[in-house]
């Protein structure tokens, strides 16, 4: 199925809201790292559009303490895919990953 054809107008409101999500993405993540919220939070905001399309990996790294390999390897033992978003997480990975960071 082919893209649709946009105008230059929708293009450029499509590309201001994509930077605008990435920005909202970063500045939870500093957030995060500063410990102004918990993952536990996050998590369970599914229902911020925000927050659902976040990676875990990305979410993870954010962490203090927490960087590629042991992001990896917390994805890993709670059986969530590299590429998984928070929005795709069942119940028992939720309690798992918040279970792995809250140690």
């Amino acid at each position: 199925m082919p893209l649709p054809k946009l105008t230059e107008e929708q293009r450029q409101a499509a590309l201001k809201k994509a930077a605008e999500a990435r920005q909202k993405r970063a500045d939870l993540r500093k957030k995060l790292k500063s410990g102004e919220v918990n993952v536990k939070d996050i998590i369970n905001k599914t229902d911020d559009p925000i927050v659902s399309r976040m990676k875990v990996s990305s979410l993870l790294e954010s962490l203090p303490g927490i960087g590629k390999a042991r992001a990896q390897k917390i994805m890993q033992d709670a059986g969530i895919s590299p590429s998984r978003r928070i929005q795709g997480l069942g119940s028992k990975q939720k309690e798992i990953l918040i279970s792995s960071v809250s140690k």
